[in-house]
């Protein structure tokens, strides 16, 4: 979770807010959602009770690490970078159907959008 405070002062605020998170509090609770507010902070995730609002990332990223990252180590960063955009390009937006595109990849969409723009 990241935390960010308004003023310079609140750093040891913060401290305590992440010893409560540590000692087991659910950090998506009310009564922790209303220190942070307290605080003048506020947590990185959706609403309280939003079970999915992560969901989507951790799919993509499961499939980075699967796909990508466990298949070999990589001597530079730029090489490394280099193969995710590759995959993300010419692998992930070809395969995957996104539900906010009407089930059409990235690509299948794009397509269609440059279609209809063109006639």
């Amino acid at each position: 979770m990241c935390l960010q405070g308004r003023a310079a002062g609140e750093h040891t605020r913060v401290e305590e807010l992440r010893e409560l998170r540590r000692a087991g509090s659910q950090f998506r609770s009310h009564a922790y959602q209303r220190e942070l507010r307290s605080a003048g902070l506020r947590g990185s995730m959706g609403r309280v009770g939003t079970c999915a609002d992560n969901a989507a990332m951790e799919s993509f990223f499961s499939l980075l690490q699967k796909n990508v990252l466990n298949r070999r180590r990589w001597r530079t960063r730029t090489e490394l970078r280099l193969a995710i955009v590759t995959w993300i390009e010419t692998t992930y937006h070809r395969r995957r159907r996104q539900q906010a595109l009407g089930r059409l990849t990235p690509v299948e969409f794009e397509t269609l959008l440059n279609t209809a723009h063109a006639a």
